[in-house]
């Protein structure tokens, strides 16, 4: 039973109809949406449809290219596809993200982003498949949060991604750097209410007023890192107004803020909401309304130039000439970028980006920037899981197409039995590269990671 004193707070506000409400989360409806990672998800879509998954045009989230409902919510887990980085489980909802870039940020090229609250990688792996030549910042400050962050934005095998693990604080020293920054702030969790019953029994007025605060901290701490007329969107996954169109007052109270409105198709059923102190124009998803969750985003242009600063860069570890030629004689794709060494691992990232790379480093704590080769023994490579699911050429590797048995078995990092040549090859899983096994003469060494194999029988 949804608490009295929410439903309360919520009578007076745009959209809310206290019966139909009450109504649909009672019902124990659930939708399972899912976004395709348009750099792997190529195939036709009948190849799909012996496995866990399949789209059809009829299931398409309107408001998202990529984005598609499911008839019934499958084991995810148990799909190989999921692991290849072939599509993202994400409410519907949610994924008005796109829409609202498509809408406000048509131009794409060199823009700077920065997913400042990232985990678990939702917002991160849509702002990478759109600023797809782009600089996509996802940051996480809990660490245990980006260990999983790093781990979706790996399995979505994009090269332009930084992923870090920082205070929203840290990013004042950036000033005046991002073309966009993306806040889905923290909040109270209402808007999940029909999807995890745990939230119903930790909401309070007194949470919602922390959250709050909160939410106006990171804003605050963020803000300077925009440039002038760059854009910043604000979401929550809460109902509640001291979370959404207070927030947006309270933002064009403190700051030179214009608040930036889309154009919506009726048969959304999206309600516009408009701040009552100034004006600001805010979006709530209703699941009483629409197939989706609960959820609220808004936009601002800034329209003021913080303070400059000098950024600093740091200087990066590179390979010698003679590591850079055993990486060359691996894997002859390295050229096509810029090198760089982390820990005696071997990463490699758009040249385009190496600057600011340097300018990440010396201000933030990086976990991840573009995608790491391996390591160097002796005179061989150790190819990095990195490698093996990322969108970079893999052409001169030899992949081995497994069933799905064969996968699920790779995936629990058992042992396999294959027909193939000794030497490192990929295991892919409907023409989508899984991971490295390295076939020698008595047996075959599986190289999945450890801490990601599947654990569910």
């Amino acid at each position: 039973m949804l608490p009295a004193s929410f439903l309360s707070s919520l009578q007076n506000v745009k959209g809310f109809n206290n019966n139909s409400f009450e109504a649909i989360h009672a019902s124990g409806e659930q939708v399972t949406s899912i976004r395709i990672n348009p750099a792997k998800w190529t195939l036709d879509t009948n190849r799909f449809l012996n496995n866990s998954v399949s789209i059809s045009p009829e299931n398409a989230v309107p408001w998202c290219k990529h984005g598609y409902y499911l008839p019934e919510r499958p084991s995810f887990t148990l799909d190989p596809l999921l692991h290849a980085g072939a599509y993202y489980v994400q409410e519907a909802s949610s994924m008005f993200l796109w829409q609202m870039l498509e809408q406000l940020i048509p131009s794409t090229t060199n823009k700077k982003v920065l997913d400042i609250a990232a985990a678990p990688g939702g917002k991160s792996t849509l702002l990478a498949s759109y600023f797809s030549d782009g600089l996509v910042i996802a940051n996480e400050v809990i660490k245990a949060r980006a260990a999983v962050l790093v781990e979706n934005c790996t399995k979505w095998g994009s090269n332009h991604v930084i992923v870090t693990n920082n205070d929203p604080a840290h990013f004042q020293s950036l000033k005046n750097y991002f073309d966009l920054i993306v806040i889905d702030a923290p909040c109270s969790g209402s808007g999940l209410f029909r999807k995890d019953s745990t939230a119903i029994n930790e909401w309070s007025a007194e949470n919602v007023k922390l959250c709050s605060l909160r939410q106006q901290r990171i804003v605050a701490d963020v803000l300077p890192a925009l440039k002038k007329d760059g854009i910043l969107i604000y979401s929550t996954c809460s109902y509640s107004p001291q979370e959404n169109e207070d927030i947006l007052d309270w933002m064009i109270e403190n700051y030179q803020l214009s608040s930036m409105a889309c154009n919506l198709l009726p048969e959304w059923n999206i309600v516009e909401n408009i701040s009552t102190k100034h004006g600001a124009t805010g979006y709530r998803f209703y699941p009483d309304k629409l197939k989706g969750e609960g959820f609220f985003i808004a936009a601002f242009k800034k329209d003021f130039l913080s303070e400059n600063a000098y950024l600093k860069e740091q200087e990066l570890a590179y390979p010698s000439k003679k590591e850079l030629q055993v990486l060359q004689s691996f894997y002859p794709y390295a050229e096509h970028g810029a090198i760089f060494k982390q820990n005696n691992l071997y990463r490699l990232i758009n040249k385009e980006w190496m600057h600011d790379l340097k300018l990440i480093a010396k201000h933030l704590y990086i976990k991840k920037a573009g995608t790491e080769i391996g390591a160097i023994k002796n005179t061989d490579v150790i190819p990095s899981h990195e490698l093996a699911v990322s969108t970079l050429p893999l052409e001169n590797f030899t992949a081995i197409e497994t069933d799905k048995e064969t996968a699920l078995r790779y995936l629990r990092k058992k042992e396999i039995t294959l027909s193939s040549n000794t030497g490192w090859q990929l295991i892919q899983f409907c023409e989508l590269p899984l991971g490295w096994v390295k076939v020698l003469p008595n047996r075959i060494n599986n190289y999945y990671p450890s801490e990601w194999r599947i654990l569910k029988d």
